[in-house]
Protein backbone atom coordinates (compact mmCIF):
# COMPACT_ATOMS: atom_id res chain seq x y z
CA UNK A 1 0.00 0.00 0.00
CA UNK A 2 2.85 2.36 1.06
CA UNK A 3 4.37 1.73 -2.90
CA UNK A 4 1.20 2.58 -4.49
CA UNK A 5 0.84 5.89 -3.04
CA UNK A 6 5.00 7.17 -2.91
CA UNK A 7 4.95 9.78 -5.77
CA UNK A 8 7.79 10.15 -8.04
CA UNK A 9 8.48 12.64 -11.00
CA UNK A 10 7.41 11.54 -14.49
CA UNK A 11 10.54 12.88 -15.78
CA UNK A 12 13.65 11.99 -13.97
CA UNK A 13 12.23 9.43 -11.84
CA UNK A 14 13.01 10.70 -8.37
CA UNK A 15 11.47 10.25 -5.63
CA UNK A 16 9.07 12.89 -3.72
CA UNK A 17 10.32 14.07 -0.43
CA UNK A 18 10.47 16.83 2.33
CA UNK A 19 13.24 18.32 0.10
CA UNK A 20 11.69 17.48 -3.52
CA UNK A 21 8.78 18.60 -3.52
CA UNK A 22 6.17 17.07 -6.60
CA UNK A 23 3.69 19.37 -8.46
CA UNK A 24 0.68 16.86 -9.76
CA UNK A 25 -0.75 16.52 -13.11
CA UNK A 26 -3.79 14.54 -14.11
CA UNK A 27 -1.40 11.54 -14.74
CA UNK A 28 2.02 12.54 -13.07
CA UNK A 29 4.32 14.66 -11.17
CA UNK A 30 7.08 16.66 -11.77
CA UNK A 31 9.92 18.05 -9.64
CA UNK A 32 11.35 21.54 -9.46
CA UNK A 33 14.23 20.56 -11.26
CA UNK A 34 12.76 19.48 -14.13
CA UNK A 35 10.33 22.52 -14.15
CA UNK A 36 13.12 24.64 -14.68
CA UNK A 37 15.19 22.71 -17.17
CA UNK A 38 12.17 22.88 -19.24
CA UNK A 39 11.72 26.06 -18.86
CA UNK A 40 14.92 26.36 -20.37
CA UNK A 41 14.31 24.28 -22.96
CA UNK A 42 10.98 26.53 -23.89
CA UNK A 43 13.42 29.37 -23.95
CA UNK A 44 15.73 28.46 -26.18
CA UNK A 45 13.01 27.89 -28.52
CA UNK A 46 12.21 31.00 -29.16
CA UNK A 47 16.19 32.18 -29.36
CA UNK A 48 16.63 29.23 -32.34
CA UNK A 49 13.67 31.48 -33.69
CA UNK A 50 15.57 34.66 -33.45
CA UNK A 51 18.85 33.46 -34.65
CA UNK A 52 17.46 31.75 -37.57
CA UNK A 53 16.33 35.24 -38.74
CA UNK A 54 20.09 36.81 -38.71
CA UNK A 55 22.06 36.42 -41.53
CA UNK A 56 23.99 33.18 -41.34
CA UNK A 57 26.84 35.09 -42.98
CA UNK A 58 28.87 37.28 -40.41
CA UNK A 59 29.75 40.77 -41.92
CA UNK A 60 33.91 40.71 -41.37
CA UNK A 61 35.22 44.18 -39.50
CA UNK A 62 36.57 44.90 -43.12
CA UNK A 63 32.97 44.57 -44.87
CA UNK A 64 31.44 47.07 -41.94
CA UNK A 65 34.18 49.14 -42.04
CA UNK A 66 33.31 49.77 -46.15
CA UNK A 67 30.09 49.97 -45.77
CA UNK A 68 30.39 52.84 -42.88
CA UNK A 69 33.06 54.38 -45.83
CA UNK A 70 30.58 54.65 -48.22
CA UNK A 71 28.22 57.39 -46.17
CA UNK A 72 30.94 58.63 -43.60
CA UNK A 73 34.04 60.23 -44.69
CA UNK A 74 37.21 59.66 -41.96
CA UNK A 75 37.27 58.94 -38.58
CA UNK A 76 39.23 55.30 -39.18
CA UNK A 77 39.63 54.91 -35.55
CA UNK A 78 36.39 55.18 -34.90
CA UNK A 79 34.96 52.98 -37.67
CA UNK A 80 37.59 50.23 -36.74
CA UNK A 81 36.17 50.19 -33.07
CA UNK A 82 32.46 49.48 -34.39
CA UNK A 83 33.34 47.26 -36.70
CA UNK A 84 35.29 45.11 -34.27
CA UNK A 85 32.92 45.79 -32.24
CA UNK A 86 29.60 44.75 -34.13
CA UNK A 87 31.58 41.85 -35.70
CA UNK A 88 32.14 40.33 -32.14
CA UNK A 89 28.44 41.32 -31.08
CA UNK A 90 27.55 38.90 -33.96
CA UNK A 91 30.11 35.98 -32.85
CA UNK A 92 28.26 35.87 -29.06
CA UNK A 93 25.06 35.41 -30.81
CA UNK A 94 26.84 32.23 -32.65
CA UNK A 95 28.27 31.21 -29.49
CA UNK A 96 24.55 31.35 -27.43
CA UNK A 97 23.13 29.61 -30.20
CA UNK A 98 25.68 26.94 -30.01
CA UNK A 99 24.91 27.22 -25.98
CA UNK A 100 21.40 26.81 -27.06
CA UNK A 101 21.81 23.94 -29.83
CA UNK A 102 24.40 21.83 -27.57
CA UNK A 103 27.04 22.35 -30.86
CA UNK A 104 30.20 23.44 -31.07
CA UNK A 105 33.89 22.99 -30.11
CA UNK A 106 33.45 26.06 -28.22
CA UNK A 107 33.80 25.70 -24.41
CA UNK A 108 30.24 26.05 -23.23
CA UNK A 109 31.30 27.50 -19.99
CA UNK A 110 32.67 30.36 -20.67
CA UNK A 111 30.42 33.74 -21.00
CA UNK A 112 31.58 36.53 -23.52
CA UNK A 113 31.18 39.80 -22.15
CA UNK A 114 30.45 42.91 -24.07
CA UNK A 115 32.80 45.75 -24.26
CA UNK A 116 30.22 48.84 -24.22
CA UNK A 117 31.53 51.81 -26.39
CA UNK A 118 32.31 55.86 -25.96
CA UNK A 119 32.37 57.62 -28.79
CA UNK A 120 33.53 61.35 -28.12
CA UNK A 121 33.89 64.28 -30.66
CA UNK A 122 33.27 67.55 -30.87
CA UNK A 123 29.56 68.59 -32.76
CA UNK A 124 29.25 67.71 -36.20
CA UNK A 125 32.37 64.93 -36.58
CA UNK A 126 29.67 62.14 -37.40
CA UNK A 127 28.69 60.24 -34.42
CA UNK A 128 24.88 59.99 -34.66
CA UNK A 129 25.66 59.58 -38.45
CA UNK A 130 27.79 56.37 -37.40
CA UNK A 131 25.10 55.02 -35.31
CA UNK A 132 22.46 55.29 -37.71
CA UNK A 133 24.66 54.18 -40.67
CA UNK A 134 25.10 50.96 -38.51
CA UNK A 135 21.61 50.63 -38.28
CA UNK A 136 21.64 49.83 -41.81
CA UNK A 137 24.08 47.25 -41.88
CA UNK A 138 23.33 45.48 -38.67
CA UNK A 139 21.35 42.28 -38.70
CA UNK A 140 19.72 42.87 -35.01
CA UNK A 141 17.56 45.41 -33.82
CA UNK A 142 18.50 48.75 -33.26
CA UNK A 143 17.63 51.55 -31.19
CA UNK A 144 18.13 54.95 -30.16
CA UNK A 145 18.03 57.07 -27.63
CA UNK A 146 18.60 60.76 -26.45
CA UNK A 147 19.91 60.86 -22.97
CA UNK A 148 19.02 64.50 -22.93
CA UNK A 149 14.99 63.16 -22.55
CA UNK A 150 15.90 60.77 -19.43
CA UNK A 151 15.07 61.76 -16.09
CA UNK A 152 15.60 59.80 -12.65
CA UNK A 153 12.76 57.62 -11.84
CA UNK A 154 9.46 59.30 -10.62
CA UNK A 155 9.98 62.96 -11.81
CA UNK A 156 8.59 64.21 -15.12
CA UNK A 157 10.46 62.48 -18.12
CA UNK A 158 11.46 59.27 -19.50
CA UNK A 159 12.79 56.35 -17.80
CA UNK A 160 15.65 54.66 -18.44
CA UNK A 161 13.45 51.61 -19.25
CA UNK A 162 12.28 53.31 -22.09
CA UNK A 163 15.05 52.18 -24.05
CA UNK A 164 14.24 49.08 -23.84
CA UNK A 165 10.95 50.10 -24.55
CA UNK A 166 12.17 51.42 -27.79
CA UNK A 167 14.30 48.48 -28.65
CA UNK A 168 11.29 46.37 -28.32
CA UNK A 169 9.52 48.10 -30.64
CA UNK A 170 12.44 47.97 -33.25
CA UNK A 171 11.75 44.19 -32.82
CA UNK A 172 8.16 44.01 -33.21
CA UNK A 173 7.45 42.68 -29.79
CA UNK A 174 10.05 39.86 -29.82
CA UNK A 175 12.11 39.56 -26.77
CA UNK A 176 14.25 37.25 -27.87
CA UNK A 177 15.52 39.39 -30.39
CA UNK A 178 15.26 42.56 -28.78
CA UNK A 179 17.83 40.81 -26.02
CA UNK A 180 20.98 40.84 -28.62
CA UNK A 181 20.36 44.33 -29.93
CA UNK A 182 22.43 47.48 -29.89
CA UNK A 183 21.45 50.34 -28.43
CA UNK A 184 23.22 53.86 -29.54
CA UNK A 185 22.50 56.45 -26.14
CA UNK A 186 23.26 59.90 -27.82
CA UNK A 187 24.03 62.99 -25.87
CA UNK A 188 25.21 61.14 -22.79
CA UNK A 189 27.43 64.47 -21.83
CA UNK A 190 24.39 66.09 -21.24
CA UNK A 191 24.24 64.11 -17.88
CA UNK A 192 27.32 64.36 -16.55
CA UNK A 193 27.57 66.01 -13.30
CA UNK A 194 27.49 70.06 -12.93
CA UNK A 195 30.83 70.75 -11.58
CA UNK A 196 29.14 73.93 -9.83
CA UNK A 197 26.31 72.30 -8.20
CA UNK A 198 26.07 71.98 -4.63
CA UNK A 199 27.06 68.07 -3.25
CA UNK A 200 23.49 66.69 -1.79
CA UNK A 201 21.70 68.48 -4.25
CA UNK A 202 19.62 66.17 -5.98
CA UNK A 203 20.71 65.79 -9.81
CA UNK A 204 17.36 64.36 -11.33
CA UNK A 205 18.89 64.23 -14.60
CA UNK A 206 22.35 64.27 -14.73
CA UNK A 207 24.22 62.00 -11.88
CA UNK A 208 21.02 60.48 -11.44
CA UNK A 209 20.55 59.29 -14.77
CA UNK A 210 24.11 57.97 -14.67
CA UNK A 211 22.86 55.93 -11.47
CA UNK A 212 19.53 54.41 -13.05
CA UNK A 213 21.83 53.55 -16.49
CA UNK A 214 24.48 51.40 -14.54
CA UNK A 215 22.05 48.36 -13.85
CA UNK A 216 20.74 48.68 -17.27
CA UNK A 217 24.02 48.88 -19.09
CA UNK A 218 26.12 45.93 -17.24
CA UNK A 219 23.47 43.47 -17.85
CA UNK A 220 20.90 42.55 -15.68
CA UNK A 221 16.97 41.75 -15.94
CA UNK A 222 15.21 44.67 -16.03
CA UNK A 223 10.82 45.08 -15.78
CA UNK A 224 9.88 46.79 -19.15
CA UNK A 225 6.00 48.16 -18.73
CA UNK A 226 4.56 47.56 -22.25
CA UNK A 227 2.12 50.69 -21.76
CA UNK A 228 -0.21 49.31 -24.23
CA UNK A 229 2.36 48.23 -26.87
CA UNK A 230 2.00 44.85 -28.16
CA UNK A 231 1.40 42.48 -25.58
CA UNK A 232 1.77 38.64 -28.08
CA UNK A 233 5.31 38.12 -26.31
CA UNK A 234 4.01 39.02 -22.84
CA UNK A 235 1.30 36.58 -23.00
CA UNK A 236 -1.30 39.99 -22.59
CA UNK A 237 0.42 41.20 -19.04
CA UNK A 238 1.28 44.43 -18.56
CA UNK A 239 4.97 44.15 -18.30
CA UNK A 240 7.71 41.62 -19.54
CA UNK A 241 11.07 41.09 -18.40
CA UNK A 242 14.17 42.05 -20.72
CA UNK A 243 17.98 40.42 -20.60
CA UNK A 244 20.43 43.32 -20.83
CA UNK A 245 23.61 40.91 -20.67
CA UNK A 246 24.14 40.76 -24.65
CA UNK A 247 22.66 43.94 -25.57
CA UNK A 248 25.27 46.51 -26.64
CA UNK A 249 25.29 49.97 -25.82
CA UNK A 250 27.39 52.68 -27.70
CA UNK A 251 27.53 56.21 -26.30
CA UNK A 252 28.07 59.44 -28.30
CA UNK A 253 28.47 62.72 -26.76
CA UNK A 254 30.02 66.02 -27.85
CA UNK A 255 32.29 66.85 -24.10
CA UNK A 256 32.71 70.04 -24.69
CA UNK A 257 35.33 71.09 -22.12
CA UNK A 258 36.91 67.88 -21.98
CA UNK A 259 40.07 69.05 -23.38
CA UNK A 260 40.91 71.27 -20.90
CA UNK A 261 41.24 68.13 -18.25
CA UNK A 262 43.37 65.96 -20.65
CA UNK A 263 45.61 69.22 -21.08
CA UNK A 264 46.20 70.16 -17.35
CA UNK A 265 46.98 66.66 -17.11
CA UNK A 266 49.75 66.10 -20.24
CA UNK A 267 50.74 69.64 -20.33
CA UNK A 268 52.74 70.16 -16.31
CA UNK A 269 52.07 73.65 -15.46
CA UNK A 270 54.71 75.74 -14.26
CA UNK A 271 53.77 77.76 -11.48
CA UNK A 272 56.89 79.63 -10.16
CA UNK A 273 57.69 83.11 -10.59
CA UNK A 274 60.43 85.43 -10.75
CA UNK A 275 63.66 85.77 -12.76
CA UNK A 276 64.70 82.17 -11.55
CA UNK A 277 61.35 80.75 -13.01
CA UNK A 278 61.01 77.97 -16.00
CA UNK A 279 59.18 79.68 -18.85
CA UNK A 280 56.52 77.55 -20.27
CA UNK A 281 57.31 77.05 -23.49
CA UNK A 282 55.72 73.68 -24.35
CA UNK A 283 53.51 73.80 -27.08
CA UNK A 284 49.70 73.43 -26.29
CA UNK A 285 48.50 69.99 -28.36
CA UNK A 286 46.15 69.95 -30.64
CA UNK A 287 42.36 68.89 -30.02
CA UNK A 288 42.70 65.96 -32.12
CA UNK A 289 45.88 64.78 -29.88
CA UNK A 290 43.58 65.54 -26.42
CA UNK A 291 41.18 63.68 -27.40
CA UNK A 292 43.00 60.51 -28.50
CA UNK A 293 44.77 60.75 -24.75
CA UNK A 294 41.58 61.22 -22.67
CA UNK A 295 41.33 58.55 -19.79
CA UNK A 296 38.22 57.63 -17.60
CA UNK A 297 39.74 60.14 -14.80
CA UNK A 298 39.40 63.35 -17.48
CA UNK A 299 35.93 61.56 -17.85
CA UNK A 300 35.47 61.70 -14.07
CA UNK A 301 36.46 65.27 -13.72
CA UNK A 302 34.28 66.34 -16.47
CA UNK A 303 31.17 65.03 -14.57
CA UNK A 304 30.50 61.51 -14.91
CA UNK A 305 30.60 58.86 -12.13
CA UNK A 306 33.52 56.17 -11.86
CA UNK A 307 30.76 53.14 -11.77
CA UNK A 308 29.27 54.63 -15.39
CA UNK A 309 32.92 55.23 -16.81
CA UNK A 310 33.69 51.60 -15.89
CA UNK A 311 30.74 50.28 -17.97
CA UNK A 312 32.25 51.56 -21.01
CA UNK A 313 35.70 50.64 -21.49
CA UNK A 314 36.04 51.34 -24.89
CA UNK A 315 36.89 54.96 -26.04
CA UNK A 316 36.44 56.02 -29.69
CA UNK A 317 37.38 59.67 -30.49
CA UNK A 318 36.53 61.10 -33.33
CA UNK A 319 39.13 63.66 -34.95
CA UNK A 320 37.86 67.32 -35.61
CA UNK A 321 36.73 67.69 -39.78
CA UNK A 322 38.80 70.24 -41.52
CA UNK A 323 38.38 72.14 -44.73
CA UNK A 324 39.44 68.80 -46.99
CA UNK A 325 37.31 66.61 -44.60
CA UNK A 326 34.52 68.51 -44.92
CA UNK A 327 34.43 69.10 -48.88
CA UNK A 328 34.92 64.96 -49.22
CA UNK A 329 31.89 65.33 -46.92
CA UNK A 330 30.02 67.52 -49.34
CA UNK A 331 31.02 65.30 -52.73
CA UNK A 332 32.34 61.98 -51.95
CA UNK A 333 29.19 60.06 -49.52
CA UNK A 334 26.26 58.03 -51.85
CA UNK A 335 24.27 60.78 -50.02
CA UNK A 336 26.76 63.86 -50.19
CA UNK A 337 24.89 67.33 -50.38
CA UNK A 338 25.78 68.40 -53.40
CA UNK A 339 24.42 64.95 -55.12
CA UNK A 340 20.89 65.42 -53.41
CA UNK A 341 20.91 69.52 -54.52
CA UNK A 342 21.94 68.70 -58.04
CA UNK A 343 19.05 65.57 -58.02
CA UNK A 344 16.85 68.36 -56.72
CA UNK A 345 17.40 70.36 -59.80
CA UNK A 346 17.88 67.46 -62.49
CA UNK A 347 14.04 67.34 -61.68
CA UNK A 348 13.01 70.91 -63.42
CA UNK A 349 16.00 69.61 -65.69
CA UNK A 350 18.44 72.52 -64.58
CA UNK A 351 22.14 71.08 -64.36
CA UNK A 352 23.99 72.24 -60.75
CA UNK A 353 27.56 72.96 -61.05
CA UNK A 354 29.95 74.09 -57.94
CA UNK A 355 33.25 75.49 -58.57
CA UNK A 356 36.32 73.79 -55.90
CA UNK A 357 36.53 77.48 -54.64
CA UNK A 358 32.56 77.54 -53.80
CA UNK A 359 33.21 74.04 -51.59
CA UNK A 360 35.93 75.15 -50.06
CA UNK A 361 34.41 78.46 -48.86
CA UNK A 362 30.97 76.39 -47.55
CA UNK A 363 33.71 74.10 -45.62
CA UNK A 364 35.44 77.34 -44.54
CA UNK A 365 31.97 78.78 -43.56
CA UNK A 366 31.35 75.26 -41.54
CA UNK A 367 34.51 75.79 -39.37
CA UNK A 368 34.05 79.27 -38.59
CA UNK A 369 30.58 78.65 -37.07
CA UNK A 370 31.67 75.73 -35.23
CA UNK A 371 29.14 73.16 -36.66
CA UNK A 372 31.41 70.69 -38.42
CA UNK A 373 29.53 68.79 -40.68
CA UNK A 374 26.00 69.10 -39.83
CA UNK A 375 26.12 72.77 -40.29
CA UNK A 376 27.07 72.26 -43.77
CA UNK A 377 23.20 72.05 -45.20
CA UNK A 378 22.11 75.50 -43.45
CA UNK A 379 24.77 77.10 -45.74
CA UNK A 380 23.63 75.51 -48.91
CA UNK A 381 19.75 75.79 -48.04
CA UNK A 382 20.76 79.88 -47.51
CA UNK A 383 22.91 79.65 -50.52
CA UNK A 384 20.35 78.17 -52.70
CA UNK A 385 17.12 79.44 -51.47
CA UNK A 386 16.91 82.46 -54.16
CA UNK A 387 17.76 80.50 -57.09
CA UNK A 388 15.46 77.31 -55.82
CA UNK A 389 12.56 79.95 -55.37
CA UNK A 390 13.07 81.22 -59.29
CA UNK A 391 14.20 78.23 -61.06
CA UNK A 392 10.51 76.06 -61.17
CA UNK A 393 9.00 79.30 -62.52
CA UNK A 394 11.46 79.88 -65.89
CA UNK A 395 11.81 77.20 -68.50
CA UNK A 396 14.22 78.19 -70.40
CA UNK A 397 17.21 77.73 -67.22
CA UNK A 398 20.26 74.97 -68.23
CA UNK A 399 22.51 75.40 -65.92
CA UNK A 400 23.33 77.15 -62.63
CA UNK A 401 26.92 77.48 -61.53
CA UNK A 402 28.30 78.63 -58.23
CA UNK A 403 31.47 80.01 -57.10
CA UNK A 404 33.15 81.29 -53.91
CA UNK A 405 31.75 85.05 -54.62
CA UNK A 406 28.04 83.45 -54.97
CA UNK A 407 28.45 81.35 -51.17
CA UNK A 408 30.12 84.77 -49.45
CA UNK A 409 27.01 86.90 -50.83
CA UNK A 410 29.22 89.14 -52.70
CA UNK A 411 27.35 88.00 -56.26
CA UNK A 412 24.48 86.25 -57.44
CA UNK A 413 23.83 82.53 -59.35
CA UNK A 414 25.39 82.10 -62.92
CA UNK A 415 22.25 81.27 -64.65
CA UNK A 416 23.11 79.80 -68.23
CA UNK A 417 19.80 79.66 -70.52
CA UNK A 418 18.97 77.34 -73.11
CA UNK A 419 20.27 78.80 -76.50
CA UNK A 420 16.80 79.34 -78.73
CA UNK A 421 17.03 78.13 -82.15
CA UNK A 422 17.27 80.29 -85.24
CA UNK A 423 13.83 80.32 -87.18
CA UNK A 424 14.11 80.18 -90.62
CA UNK A 425 13.39 82.95 -93.14
CA UNK A 426 11.32 82.87 -95.78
Amino acid sequence: MTKETKQHCSFCEIEASASVPMIAGAEGHICEACVILASQVVSSWGKKKALSEIPKELPKPKEIKELLDQYVIGQNLAKEILAVAVYNHYKRLKHENSKVAGLGSADQNVEIGKSNILLIGSSGTGKTLLASTLAKIVGVPFAVADATTLTQAGYVGDDVENILVRLLDVANGDISKAEWGIVYLDEVDKIARSPEQAIGTRDVSGEGVQQALLRLVEGSHVKVSLKGRRKEQSGGGDSVMIDTRNILFISGGAFPGLEKYVEKRLVPSHTAIGFHAEMNSTEKPKLEEMLNATQPDDLKKFGLIPEFIGRFPVLAPLEPLDIEALIRVLTEPKNALVKQYQQLFSFDDVELEFTEDALAEVAKQAIEHNTGARGLRGIMEKVLRRIMFDIPSRENVERCILNAEVIKGEQDVEVIEHEEPETATQ
